[in-house]
């Protein structure tokens, strides 16, 4: 289990994101990869979804309205993005936020449809503990969804590692992939996630050398892992 200090770490570094509002601003730098997962994910009116790191609830709001008859709850380790969730989503009936961790989800057992965590999973202290905890939450039958840019297989986000201010786990596919084994999800596959949307001609950004290398990161899209819960016998 993580230690309280990187819990608290964690928490006052996505705070900061959130006052600095780049909690809104993932909606538009992620949307060309959440859409064809949502698509995959053939979201059902009735489901009861779990967004884990929520941020300031955008995906949340997209979700809530693909089950109209079904729940989406918002989980974040950032208190102040857990508030302008709810500000955000204020009238929405059927969403709810909750201040919890990947590593204590504040979920009972057996409670949702389906969960999905749209680049979160690599910030998490134990990311073991974090898909335990999807498994415990998720009903039988009831499938997981990780989705991240940051992965070892893709050569073209390597450099981020030193630019982030807190710890994060550079794992392949196949390490994704043993881990949601081991917390025994049967079927488990990944597959990857290209990012077609329009490339600038010149970047002048930090996260890559020049506009070709942005453009082949996202050629080589994002590691979309998912997973089963078995049906009890």
């Amino acid at each position: 289990m993580p230690d309280r200090a990187s819990e608290v770490r964690l928490q006052e570094e996505f705070n900061r994101w959130a006052e600095e509002g780049r909690g809104e601003g993932m909606e538009e730098h992620h949307l060309p990869i959440v859409e064809p997962t949502l698509a995959l994910m053939d979201l059902q009116p009735a489901d009861c979804v779990l967004d884990v790191g929520c941020g300031s609830g955008w995906l949340v709001r997209r979700l809530a309205a693909s089950v109209p008859g079904g729940q989406v709850v918002g989980i974040d380790v950032s208190d102040e993005m857990i508030r302008r969730a709810q500000l955000a989503c204020a009238g929405i009936p059927n969403v709810k936020f909750l201040h919890g961790t990947a590593e204590q989800i504040p979920a009972l057992a057996d409670s949702f449809t389906k969960v999905l965590s749209v680049e979160s999973a690599y910030y998490w202290p134990d990311p073991e503990r974090g898909i335990g905890e999807i498994f415990r939450v998720l009903r039988p039958s009831g499938s997981a969804w990780i989705l991240i840019n940051y992965y070892r297989d893709n050569p073209y986000c390597h450099q981020w590692g030193v630019l982030y201010s807190i710890p994060t786990h550079l794992l392949s596919a196949a390490e994704w992939q043993e881990r949601f084994s081991a917390a025994g999800f049967r079927p488990v596959s990944h597959r990857r996630i290209p990012d077609r949307s329009p490339s600038p001609e010149v970047y002048t950004g930090r996260w890559f050398r020049d506009a070709d290398e942005m453009r082949r990161f996202k050629a080589e899209g994002a590691l979309l892992v998912t997973g089963t819960k078995p049906t009890r016998p």
